[in-house]
């Protein structure tokens, strides 16, 4: 008898134990749902899409060891109104400035060079001017010329006023001085 109440107890406590698993474990699926990200490419990629539909292409220039670069992906880039902005006006790039495949750009291989403790990609020097500074983001226009490179860490309602000023083309015509001034958020 005791043996048998013993098993009862223990069915018990493992159907109690399952009930209350599955009620604290039960979640909206609508909080779980993947939040709106934006659509990262590789160089590569932004290429070819460039080359079907011509489009800028914004380049975050980063290092794996880089803090501000990891604060910006978590901040940043993970803003609502920078996603939105981001995928519908440029292809976007991670690309890491010591990477060590090289890149075909514009008839021309950009290798990485060994250099100190960690060196550094060709390609990343030419877009940043020869200043190495992470995170900088780098803007090129349809035809893949370089418009600017803009060091430093941003937040996101300042990126977004940086983003707009060359994704809606001010940089032709209007100073940023003028720009910045003038500037309002963009209404969804």
């Amino acid at each position: 008898m005791i043996h048998t109440l013993t098993q009862k107890l223990a069915f018990l406590f493992v159907v109690l134990s399952g009930m209350l698993a599955s009620a604290f474990t039960f979640s909206d699926p609508a909080a779980t749902a993947p939040a709106e990200q934006i659509n990262w490419l590789t160089f590569e990629e932004a290429m070819a899409l460039n080359q079907k539909n011509p489009k800028k292409v914004f380049l975050d220039v980063y290092t794996d060891w880089c803090g501000w670069c990891k604060r910006m992906d978590q901040t940043t880039f993970s803003d609502p109104e920078v996603v939105k902005y981001m995928n519908e006006n440029f292809y976007a790039v991670k690309f890491d400035a010591e990477g060590k495949d090289p890149i075909q750009f514009k008839g021309q291989t950009f290798k990485f060079v060994p250099s100190g403790r960690n060196g550094y990609h060709e390609l990343a020097a030419a877009l940043l001017n020869g200043k190495l500074s992470f995170p900088t983001t780098v803007y090129l226009d349809e035809e893949m010329n370089l418009i600017q490179p803009v060091p430093g860490y941003m937040k996101a309602p300042e990126f977004l006023k940086v983003l707009s000023y060359f994704g809606s083309d001010h940089f032709k015509d209007t100073p940023w001085e003028k720009y910045e001034k003038s500037y309002t958020v963009p209404t969804p």
